[in-house]
């Protein structure tokens, strides 16, 4: 995954806000943002902390609802359904906003056509870890045990079609190795890691973090192009021999098609504003997420790219949710 570099907090898109009353009239009451997931998980702690302080910025009550399932699609298109007058939003990350398009086959919504991008809140890496006890302790090991003992070596991932399997996938394609996939829902999954029912994963830097600080797990790589600020001593997967490995995680916010430019342009800029205040870009590196922050139309051509990349991981897997 390559996201824009933070420099483009700072554009011109904001000279594109409407007039002062524009921005006045919103918001007025309080605003929905919808998860399309579990409370508790790496989407969910990012919508609540820009929420709270968009909250204090607006002097309205943010508030986070959590729609799980379908891979994400049952919130997005609740959002995608709502009115398109700003006080219904989505944060949403890149399976419901781009690969489930392509894994899905009776998809109730199209995000290039039925939602307005906001901004990119954040990317976020999926690093590969291990129990410390697994006698692979980087992925060259990694790599010889899986040929050593063709599929037997397992990999959890929280959901067929997510980036945490696609990045096992990939590793798989690249080092010609066969592992088997197992996916699971919710925190079962790093149970049986623990357990060692199975022996790696690929999982999003905010749901390890603080296992991988305490010991639990050992982390060995990250699925990104570049290291993250979260995990900085952690290598990529390119550095450890996978040319392009990019297999990365990123949440954004959107809101229906059709909602006017004025209030998309000023949840923008109010939305960037969180990103760059210190303590909030703080809390989200310490919480394994890599604020970003871009335009609506820079973010829109953002995600119509990750539909057509995602597209052929997806084909080149197999991959289906149907």
């Amino acid at each position: 995954m390559t996201l824009p570099r933070r420099a483009t907090l700072a554009l011109p898109f904001l000279s594109l806000i409407g007039p002062a009353s524009a921005q006045e009239a919103f918001p007025n009451r309080p605003v929905r943002i919808v998860v399309a997931f579990t409370a508790g998980g790496t989407t969910d702690i990012i919508a609540r902390l820009v929420g709270q302080h968009l909250s204090e910025k607006w002097g309205q009550p943010v508030v986070i609802d959590n729609r799980p399932g379908a891979g994400g699609n049952i919130g997005a298109d609740h959002v995608v359904k709502s009115p398109p007058d700003g006080y219904t939003l989505l944060v949403g990350s890149v399976g419901p906003l781009a690969v489930n398009v392509s894994l899905y086959k009776n998809m109730p919504y199209d995000p290039r056509r039925d939602m307005a991008p906001i901004t990119l809140l954040a990317g976020v890496p999926n690093v590969l870890i291990v129990r410390p006890d697994f006698p692979a302790k980087n992925v060259a090991e990694l790599v010889a045990e899986a040929k050593r003992r063709p599929g037997q070596l397992s990999y959890a991932s929280t959901g067929s079609g997510t980036s945490s399997h696609l990045s096992g996938v990939l590793m798989d394609q690249m080092a010609g190795t066969t592992t088997v996939h197992v996916p699971y829902r919710g925190a079962v999954a790093l149970n049986d890691m623990l357990s060692g029912r199975v022996d790696f994963m690929f999982a999003t830097i905010p749901s390890v973090i603080e296992q991988i600080r305490s010991g639990r797990f050992r982390a060995i790589a990250v699925s990104s192009t570049t290291r993250s600020r979260s995990l900085p001593d952690v290598p990529t997967m390119v550095e450890e021999g996978f040319p392009g490995f990019d297999a990365s995680s990123w949440f954004g916010m959107v809101a229906p098609a059709r909602t006017p430019a004025a209030i998309i342009n000023r949840i923008a800029e109010d939305t960037h504003a969180v990103l760059r205040n210190p303590q909030v870009e703080r809390q989200m590196i310490d919480q394994g997420a890599d604020p970003v922050g871009n335009g609506p139309e820079a973010f829109a051509a953002y995600i119509a790219s990750e539909v057509e990349r995602w597209s052929g991981i997806v084909r080149a897997a197999g991959a289906s949710a149907d």
